[in-house]
């Protein structure tokens, strides 16, 4: 009988699944062993500094093995980090720590899976191709930005001289590019290939023009081969862990593919999904993003997570944490407040449950994950367990293409961030942007107001001033850019970088 195992092979120290083969062989085959997971999402509260996750990954580890312990076959899904951040220690891995780790975490953190290097090497050929097309005069420009997994501040804005003249370009890190985007949202190759078609490649004469006018798809599909299929590791206590898709949720997507989560539904009974930074961020993409635009699951239950000190130190920031929390129960799942303590603040233990009481939450989870990894939770996660496996679902709200762009971007401040539709202020220069976006969009039939929002923004903030008075918040934007391959537009919201730098370390 056909089974996963003919669908993996050694890759490394890690394994590799062809999710995209196994998943068409249980829809071909109704009868064939599957079961039907529940997803649980990981987020967090919005972080106080970029550079200083809350311990979502640590989380999802220690809440898989603390499943399992209590005899729930659980998993995670993560997404693959990116190495150039990572490794120049301007943020943590996305591995774990302490009792609550990958087995390798250097293959994760390091980029070793191989999809980073593999979709920065396919994209930069794409624009290679690109640059050949204006030698031959197919385009006059390039939209398409180089990738890169090494930070740097001079490629933020490039001009190659090509003799005639010089042709502006850009170079952005891996995860927050386009073609990462298709890979996170595409469930075959031959998905992938028709959305790489569709992506614009530049101009010509002030009109798009898309790969699929001028070059051989196999090109690019043919480096993708192990770049799409989700790496398999584990935890130090032996639970199941895919890695797949990029970081990165306040510039891009910042969830892991919607193939690696499908392929964990139908191997285990409970996947844990983490979302990139906070609730603002991960949380609101794999909601109206993932879930509304592009038929992932919705969550059964929603976990939360939050340091002590980024929860109560700042009064004028003490606002954002109760907000996540409030939202994801508005919309129906169950969600659980997870307080990740550090060294010396198990004291605090009894006041964060009487804050968290009078907030009105449910009771939260508490524990030093990284000392105690998932023996912290186990038990705790009474109510969790019921909730997860209880029998109610509540319907993913409707799609919102078609709705104007600068709506659906006011229902996500209104939303996500909290602020009032009245209160989002376009910047100078924003209009213009939103008019070159609609005219693009028309000169490649394809209509702007049909594509995913993903909003631009900082992770360390979900408004133009998170401290200011909550009457006196407002979200301002500025610009658009399409991104019409992977079926999504991105509007810039606050200051957030594509390259951001390493930290000297």
């Amino acid at each position: 009988m056909t089974g996963i195992e003919d669908y993996t092979r050694q890759y490394g120290l890690v394994d590799k699944i062809d999710a995209f083969g196994y998943l068409d062989y249980l829809a071909a085959n109704p009868d064939a062993p599957r079961k039907h997971g529940k997803v649980v999402l990981v987020t967090a509260d919005t972080p106080l500094k970029a550079s200083r996750g809350e311990g979502k990954t640590t989380t999802t580890i220690a809440m898989i093995d603390a499943l399992r312990e209590r005899g729930i076959d659980a998993a995670a899904v993560l997404r693959q980090p990116s190495m150039g951040i990572t490794a120049a220690g301007s943020k943590g891995g996305a591995s774990g720590g302490g009792k609550a780790l990958l087995t390798h975490p250097e293959i994760v953190d390091w980029g070793l899976c191989g999809e980073m290097g593999a979709i920065e090497a396919a994209q930069n050929l794409l624009v290679s191709f690109a640059e050949k097309a204006i030698d031959d005069g197919l385009l006059d420009t390039v939209l398409v930005p180089r990738v890169s997994e090494v930070p740097s501040r001079s490629l933020r804005q490039i001009a190659v001289d090509r003799g005639k003249g010089n042709v502006p370009e850009r170079v952005v890190l891996t995860p927050t590019c386009e073609l990462m985007q298709i890979v996170v949202l595409s469930r075959s190759m031959d998905e992938i290939a028709e959305r790489v078609s569709k992506m614009v490649a530049g101009t010509k004469d002030g009109k798009a023009v898309t790969f699929g006018e001028f070059i051989d798809l196999w090109r690019i599909t043919g480096i993708l081969t192990d770049a799409v299929k989700p790496a398999k590791t584990e935890t130090v206590n032996g639970s199941p862990v895919y890695v797949h898709g990029g970081p990165f949720a306040n510039v891009s997507l910042g969830i892991p593919t919607l193939v690696s989560v499908d392929l964990a539904c139908a191997l285990h009974d409970v996947v844990i999904v983490e979302a990139g930074y906070g609730a603002d961020a991960g949380a609101q993409k794999w909601l109206d993003i993932a879930c509304r635009e592009f038929g992932a699951q919705w969550p059964a239950a929603a976990i939360v997570v939050t340091r002590a000190s980024t929860w109560r130190d700042d009064p004028a920031l003490s606002w954002r944490y109760p907000f996540h929390v409030q939202r994801l129960e508005g919309l129906g799942i169950p969600t659980f407040p997870l307080i990740n303590l550090w060294e010396g603040e198990d004291d605090q233990v009894p006041a964060l449950e009487q804050t968290a009481a009078e907030l009105g939450f449910r009771k939260p989870v508490i524990g030093n994950l990284f000392r105690d990894g998932g023996d912290a939770l186990a038990p705790q996660l009474d109510d969790f367990v019921a909730a997860v496996t209880g029998e109610e679902e509540t319907d993913v709200p409707a799609s919102h293409r078609g709705e104007p762009l600068v709506d659906n971007v006011k229902w996500v401040a209104s939303h996500a961030y909290g602020v009032p539709a009245e209160r989002v202020i376009e910047k100078a220069g924003f209009a213009e942007s939103l008019a070159d976006a609609r005219r693009l969009c028309e000169s490649a039939g394809i209509a702007l107001d049909d594509l995913a929002l993903v909003a631009v923004k900082s992770p360390a903030t979900m408004t133009d001033n998170d401290a200011a008075p909550a009457d006196d918040r407002t979200v301002t934007l500025k610009k658009v850019e399409v991104h019409a391959g992977a079926g999504v537009v991105h509007v810039n919201l606050t200051t957030s970088l594509t390259t951001p730098m390493p930290k000297i370390v």
